[in-house]
This record gives structure tokens, C-alpha cells and sequence, in this order.
């Protein structure tokens, strides 16, 4: 089934980084997005001064089946409520930050699940599932998605470790061997630290994967496998990464799901005995603090 939209957040983000006659295409698009969904790709073409051939590039370019993929896309976004206000005030009512945050942070999971490229999720998950030995990698709001990660994969009982370091991070990854997958996590794609670790791994047998914002950036480009959240900008005053970082942890979970349902039989036996042994852990502790009592 072909994705209903994200197709307006694509052409903004890859715009500036799009050869000129693509870009005029793109720029035609996002200035008239309601007459260009009725258009022909000859009259895209001809009403952005470029050609067809350049329309069905630009499709290329952001690595969608066609003009008709990407006129669905904007047909679903022009359909979607616009938010507006989505900032926090000051002496704002705690109910309309709860329904602030709730929208936004609906929309970029929902925007997040759309660009989702399926080819590139299958390789990761065939990847996660065969690793010897699995390394997240990522710093500040990104690390807290790296450990989140290292935590769900130790419950399946594989060999994951996450690093915020980038010492511990490029030792951990100098000696990758073939099998090995590293996940660099940074929400900008522009981060130095990642980069670098991905680097390294470009330098070794092991698999690298990458989760950032939508487009082509320096982490992404140091990638096998590229995966991406949406690319909304945070709010002013919600600087913390946010919404991001709940893009992210949704891409984690996909993959996590991935893995599990690619050896449900043993992934299962994995989740249950730890659940197992967690509760157990419970009703120690429960216990003791009823003897102290």
C-alpha cells in the first residue's frame, strides 16, 4: 500500500539540496501544492520551466515510485488539519499544554511512520536479527534512544551494548568484525561524534545503520542502511528534543518488532523469562521492605 502522505515535509527538507531544475519542480509544488496534485508530469513541467524528465527525477530524488506516489502524498497532506500555536506561552493553562504536545507529538509519529522507507526497514531488521554483536551508538537526547535500544535487544538476549562516548564508542567499534551492526543515532544527521563512529565503522567488515532526520546528511551518508524520523522542527520553547526523540524510539520499536517476529518462537521464550525474572526481582524487594516494616 502506497503512503497517503509526507509528501510536502520531503520536498521541503530535500529543496536546498536538489539540482536547479529539480529544485524548480520542487519549489512549483510546495508554492502551488492544490493545482500541482492535478497535474500531468509534462504539466508539472512545463508550469515549473523545466521538463518532465525533470519531475520524474525529482521522484527519484526522494526515492518514491513515481509522480503518482508523490500526488498522493501532497493530496494527503493538504487533507490533514493544520495546527497552529503550537508553542508554549507563558502562564499557559496545563490543559492546553497537554493538548499541545499530545498533537504534536501525534504528528510526527504519524509523519515519522510515512517516510519510513519499507526495502531499507527490511534490510536493518534482516541485519539486527543476524548480528553477532549490536552497538548503539548516539549522544545527549539521541544516547537516551541508543539505551533504550541496547535494553530492548538485551531482553531478546542479544549481544547489545549502547555508548554516549565517544572513546568508549570507538574503541567498542575499531575491532567490528563481519556480522557486527552499528546503529548511529542523531536527530540532525549532522552530529560530529556519531559521524565519526560511523566512520570507523565504514572501516571495518561490520554493518552500519542510520537513524536521522528525513534527507541526505553527513551521518546518513557515512551509512549502509539509512532510516529517518520526520523532520519537524521543534517548538521554541520544547528545545528538549521531544518530539524527536519520540520519532526515534517509534523507529526502534519498529525494529525491535521486526526482530522479534523473525524468530517469534525463541524472541518470545526471551521476553517471557525475563519478564520472569524481573517480576521475581519485585516480590523480593516487596518483601524485604515488609520485614523492615
Amino acid at each position: 500500500m502506497e503512503k497517503i502522505n509526507a509528501g510536502l515535509i520531503m520536498l521541503a527538507e530535500m529543496r536546498e539540496k536538489l539540482p536547479p531544475s529539480e529544485k524548480k519542480v520542487a519549489s512549483y509544488i510546495l508554492d502551488y501544492p492544490t493545482q500541482a496534485i492535478k497535474m500531468t508530469a509534462v504539466e508539472l513541467g512545463e508550469a515549473s520551466h523545466t521538463s518532465s524528465a525533470a519531475v520524474i527525477r525529482l521522484c527519484k530524488s526522494l526515492n518514491i515510485s513515481g509522480v503518482q506516489e508523490l500526488k498522493l502524498r501532497i493530496a494527503g497532506d493538504l487533507q490533514q488539519k493544520k495546527t497552529v500555536d503550537r508553542d508554549i506561552e507563558a502562564n499557559e493553562p496545563l490543559q492546553s499544554i497537554v493538548e499541545k504536545v499530545t498533537m504534536q507529538s501525534s504528528e510526527i509519529l504519524t509523519q515519522t511512520a510515512n517516510l519510513i522507507d519499507t526495502a531499507e526497514l527490511e534490510r536493518a531488521v534482516s541485519a539486527l536479527s543476524q548480528a553477532r554483536r549490536i552497538i548503539f551508538f548516539g549522544v545527549g537526547a539521541s544516547g537516551i534512544t541508543a539505551m533504550d535500544a541496547d535494553q530492548k535487544f538485551l531482553r531478546i538476549n542479544k549481544n547489545s551494548r549502547a555508548f554516549m562516548d565517544l572513546h568508549l564508542g570507538a574503541t567498542a567499534v575499531v575491532n567490528a568484525q563481519k556480522g557486527d551492526v552499528i546503529v548511529g543515532i542523531s536527530f540532525s544527521g549532522e552530529t560530529h561524534e556519531v559521524a565519526k563512529i560511523l566512520e570507523i565503522a565504514s572501516e571495518t567488515p561490520a554493518t552500519t545503520i542510520s537513524l536521522t532526520r528525513y534527507g541526505s546528511s553527513l551521518v546518513s551518508s557515512l551509512a549502509d542502511i539509512c532510516l529517518y524520523v520526520s523532520p519537524n522542527v521543534e517548538a521554541t520553547l520544547r528545545s528538549g528534543a521531544t518530539s524527536s526523540r519520540l520519532a526515534q524510539l517509534l523507529v526502534i520499536d519498529i525494529l525491535f518488532m521486526g526482530v522479534v517476529t523473525s524468530a517469534y518462537e525463541q524472541t518470545i521464550d526471551y521476553l517471557d523469562e525475563t519478564r520472569l525474572v524481573i517480576q521475581g526481582l519485585q516480590k523480593k524487594v516487596a518483601k524485604r521492605k515488609n520485614r523492615i516494616k
